[in-house]
């Protein structure tokens, strides 16, 4: 009962009714004055046969627009968010787990991208990375550099989580899932150099999935640097983490 009354006491009802007893009293005063209830009904009629537009202008059309604004927005707040990960630990994360993939030469030379890339290339690269067979082999000794330069990324990752416009973009919340589920099965294996055959298969799993989420991210980010920032999109191929080529030009930079 008390939610009833307040639910009724609250603006959102009260407002309504008021607009409602404001124009009925504007139509008696007319009456009043002019004594012609044909041209208030007249302007009435017309007023009404005008709502269902303005409800298609107001509601559809217009809130459509504002809506796509704002998604733009969000999405260029995620795309700086995203542009952060790959320049903290995404480019890196790629090279390292480069090494690993046994057949890491087959998808490397379709990631080499240049700025003659197209839509089509982009499409058609995108398209290998979903047949690619990822085979990562790893050894102990690198599980323990990996972790090492994983934890120590652990905090900016966690940083990352915290941001709202994460819920816009599923597939990157899903990479950084990924990502911070390797980092706990590596902290679990407190001894590395005692790990299971079993284990390191596990690991290898957890990082395969990794590196699956992360080129498809990384080829959707260098498609949104090369629309709408040439110049970012310039130093990102002159970094890709995929060209052997760049990473020693810029080493020897």
């Amino acid at each position: 009962m008390k939610k009833i009354l307040k639910a009724l006491s609250s603006w959102q009802f009260i407002f309504p009714i008021l607009l409602i007893v404001l124009s009925s009293i504007l139509y008696e005063a007319h009456y009043q004055l002019f004594h012609d209830a044909h041209h208030i009904f007249i302007y009435f009629l017309g007023d009404l046969a005008f709502v269902p537009i303005e409800v298609l202008l107001v509601s559809i059309i217009i809130h459509r627009i504002m809506s796509q604004k704002e998604k733009s927005i969000k999405m260029n707040k995620l795309n700086m968010i995203i542009g952060a990960f790959f320049s903290e630990v995404g480019s890196d994360l790629i090279a390292k787990i480069a090494e690993y993939d046994e057949n890491a030469e087959e998808i490397t030379k379709k990631l080499v991208v240049t700025a003659n890339w197209d839509d089509k290339n982009f499409i058609f690269t995108h398209s290998c990375l979903n047949t690619h067979k990822y085979e990562i082999i790893i050894k102990k000794e690198d599980i323990v550099i990996l972790r090492e330069f994983l934890v120590e990324k652990r905090e900016f990752l966690l940083r990352l989580l915290e941001n709202p416009n994460l819920l816009e973009h599923d597939a990157f919340t899903d990479l950084l899932w990924a990502v911070f589920h390797l980092i706990d099965e590596l902290l679990h294996r407190k001894k590395i150099s005692e790990c299971t055959k079993e284990d390191l298969h596990h690991i290898e799993n957890d990082i395969k999935r990794v590196y699956c989420l992360l080129t498809k991210e990384w080829l959707i980010y260098m498609k949104h640097l090369k629309k709408d920032y040439p110049y970012l999109f310039s130093l990102a191929i002159r970094t890709n983490p995929f060209d052997k080529n760049a990473s020693a030009v810029i080493k020897n930079a």
